[in-house]
């Protein structure tokens, strides 16, 4: 899907992608206080890292995510989106989850890429909690095996606003 594709489909239903028939309906997301920018705390909670090379190309040279005002930290305090990556295996959940809570409020959680969505092909898997929407709330989810940097460029500005 080209970026104006994204864009256009964005503006029209306020989701990255396309609702499959088991997704819940889109709700707007509760975030005026984050207008501008956002500090982003990233947590790989059990990927297969290529949603972490997607996130590096978005913040890399190419796509800059932070001329957009997204900006990756390394503390969950100084943070205000917790962007999640991969299925929330045994030994991450409670490491998510007080990630989560270390995170001022108001915050937001993103589930990046299919297996932080619904466990993707490592549903079922005996060291897998579940999917990050299963272990905190989820605000935002960004779809793909792994998403493209595009896309997870688009999601960041839609947080920040821009």
């Amino acid at each position: 899907m080209s970026l104006s594709a994204l864009v256009r489909l964005i503006r029209r239903t306020g989701r990255i992608a396309e609702p499959a028939p088991s997704d819940p309906p889109a709700t707007p997301l509760p975030i005026p206080a984050l207008r501008g920018s956002a500090q982003i705390r990233h947590v790989d909670a059990g990927s297969c890292n290529g949603c972490e090379i997607e996130v590096g190309a978005a913040f890399g040279p190419v796509y800059d995510a932070e001329r957009y005002g997204a900006k990756l930290v390394a503390s969950p305090r100084r943070a205000d989106v917790v962007l999640v990556t991969g299925v929330v295996t045994r030994n991450m959940a409670e490491p998510l989850r007080l990630t989560v809570g270390a995170t001022p409020q108001p915050r937001l959680v993103i589930a990046l890429g299919d297996c932080a969505r619904n466990c993707g092909a490592l549903r079922g898997g005996y060291g897998v909690v579940g999917a990050v929407g299963d272990v905190v709330p989820v605000d935002l989810e960004v779809p793909g095996c792994p998403p493209e940097p595009e896309a997870i460029v688009e999601a960041l500005r839609r947080v920040t606003g821009r």
